[in-house]
């Protein structure tokens, strides 16, 4: 799919025809979505450049991310899909600065160019003359996502940690804390899986905004002002999701360490179990059988009682091992 933008005045105006536009008459913005070769073609014919191939944009060499050919700027980050889910994906997206012009090209769709596009076509909605201010909001708006996200992680891991350590009453009150437990390192992984996810994108655009600041363009100190303010933000949600990254390593280690707490007392209680009953056992089987006078041998009931007594035996501390949750 190419989504073609126009300035208009203060807003970008979307031309969505089939077959595409052709680009030109104040085009800025090439947006190019899972694109078909013929749409390639024409990005690169207006552009004078040759795109990146999905291959290329999945490569993590800095050289094959960053780089300038033909007077264009390539840069790739990588970005967050379906962060409002629960499995979000990482997937690259590439930026081709030239000139006035930008394209963007992508095989998903993050929320963040659908909200920036939206916001775009308002009027004095975004900053969006120039396809570098649209690549400069693009990134801003792929970073409010991020932190959205982060402070969603955030709160999720102050949950866990109360659940975590909770007050011992709490805990006794809970007849299943071994099943909430295993509950509560899925809930862990998963936070830190997405923490991962996000820092490997925040250290992405930290790069690009880092090159892009070095290159010679047309307002060298707007854009430096303006990439120095997203670098700020990028540096500190950087550091946010190092510090709830701590905080998830030391919540699993607690939550490990309660586990095998739990799991000690119920070998504890199982050994005690033994010992109590070792010195009957002893008795039985010295003792056992050996009387002249045993009622029950000619009772009519003597063995269907005797076998009620083995099946009640094994029931009633199955039973109620499963109601302390230790099963």
């Amino acid at each position: 799919m190419l989504r073609i933008y126009r300035h208009a005045g203060d807003r970008l105006v979307a031309s969505n025809g089939a077959p595409p536009a052709p680009p030109g008459d104040g085009a800025v913005w090439l947006d190019l979505l899972s694109p078909t070769a013929a749409e390639d073609r024409l990005v690169e014919q207006t552009l004078g450049v040759s795109l990146p191939t999905r291959e290329e944009m999945q490569e993590i060499e800095v050289s094959a991310r960053l780089y300038s050919e033909a007077g264009a700027e390539f840069m790739t980050i990588t970005a967050l899909a379906n962060l409002d889910s629960d499995e979000p994906v990482q997937t690259p997206v590439t930026f081709v600065l030239k000139g006035p012009m930008l394209a963007t090209l992508r095989h998903l769709e993050p929320k963040a160019f659908l909200s920036f596009a939206a916001r775009a076509q308002k009027a004095n909605g975004v900053a969006c003359a120039t396809g570098e201010q649209i690549m400069l909001s693009l990134i801003e708006a792929l970073t409010d996502r991020m932190a959205d996200a982060l402070e969603r992680v955030g709160a999720d891991i102050d949950t866990v940690s109360r659940d975590v350590f909770r007050s011992k009453a709490r805990q006794a009150a809970s007849l299943n804390s071994g099943r909430d437990l295993r509950a509560t390192l899925e809930q862990i992984g998963r936070n830190g899986d997405l923490l991962t996810k996000l820092r490997e994108s925040l250290v992405s655009i930290n790069r690009l905004l880092t090159y892009h600041s070095t290159m010679e363009v047309a307002d060298k100190k707007a854009v430096k002002a303006r990439a120095k303010t997203l670098h700020r933000d990028v540096v500190a949600l950087s550091d946010q999701s190092t510090f709830l990254s701590q905080k998830i390593n030391f919540l699993l280690d607690a939550t490990l360490g309660l586990i095998n707490l739990e799991q000690n007392q119920i070998i504890k209680i199982f050994s005690v179990a033994a010992v109590i009953f070792l010195p009957p056992t002893l008795v039985a089987s010295i003792y056992g059988m050996n009387f002249d006078y045993i009622p029950e041998l000619k009772w009519m009931f003597g063995y269907p009682m005797a076998l009620g007594f083995m099946v009640a035996s094994a029931l009633v501390p199955y039973l109620w091992f499963k109601r302390r949750g230790w099963l």
